[in-house]
């Protein structure tokens, strides 16, 4: 499997997807033509909207992406898709859409073939076995938790090691302790903004300045860089 895994589309006081543009060019390579766009995470503004955000950033790289809400058949085009690109947003509300309308099966088989999979934000968590990490409030009910399972690993994108002042509530840790306590087999990594997950030739890296932190059940939290090898992260069994 290529997959491209990004913690956030914006860092602070840049362009929309500024920060790994030039990642996602290297990732799509030359021959990639026909770039399948996912815009279902959108709540507050429309497919079309953002099919035309993220063009106006591709197209600084050669690229081009066709939103799947354009097609008669969804399926149709996942099957003629050269590369998935999926976009942030509301992951429950991606996840119940791609629900209703069919589509994790066909994506999860063609990727698990060699498809090229971009996806950032809740793109990125929905490569997971769930959505359970994801930081968004659920706005709707999908059909079940369940995702494509291309990886078998959690993401918390969007990292933060902050506990903002006058804030009494959980930090995003304790958040992911909760979860490694009941889900004691699983590894979540903590994506910090600025940073991505590569995971080709079987080989898994992080890109990026900052480093991922790496949860598991029994111990301590570890922080890694892009100096290593994020591989032993696939050889956890799908058990969720």
């Amino acid at each position: 499997m290529r997959l491209l895994l990004i913690s956030n589309s914006t860092n602070p006081g840049e362009a929309y997807l500024d920060y790994p543009k030039e990642h996602i060019r290297d990732f799509l390579g030359i021959k990639t033509k026909n770039a399948l766009f996912i815009p279902y995470a959108a709540v507050t503004f429309s497919y079309d909207e953002y099919e035309e955000k993220v063009n106006s950033r591709f197209a600084e790289i050669g690229h081009h992406v066709t939103s799947i809400h354009r097609f008669i058949n969804p399926v149709e085009a996942i099957e003629n898709a050269d590369a998935i690109v999926v976009g942030g947003g509301n992951t429950w509300q991606l996840v119940k859409t791609l629900q209703e309308k069919g589509l994790m099966k066909v994506i999860r088989k063609r990727v698990r073939k060699g498809l090229p999979y971009i996806g950032w934000s809740a793109g990125s968590n929905i490569a997971c076995p769930t959505l359970r990490t994801t930081n968004d409030m659920p706005i709707v009910e999908p059909k079940k938790f369940k995702t494509l399972k291309l990886v078998p690993f959690q993401i918390n994108p969007h990292y933060l090691d902050d506990h903002p002042a006058n804030h009494g509530g959980e930090t995003r840790e304790m958040r992911i302790r909760e979860f490694i306590e009941i889900n004691r087999d699983i590894f979540v990594v903590g994506l910090r903004e600025g940073t991505m997950l590569l995971l080709e030739k079987n080989e898994l890296s992080l890109i990026g300045s900052r480093n991922a932190r790496i949860f598991k059940y029994g111990q301590d939290p570890r922080e890694l860089s892009s100096e290593d090898d994020f591989s032993f992260l696939l050889s956890e069994p799908f058990n969720l």
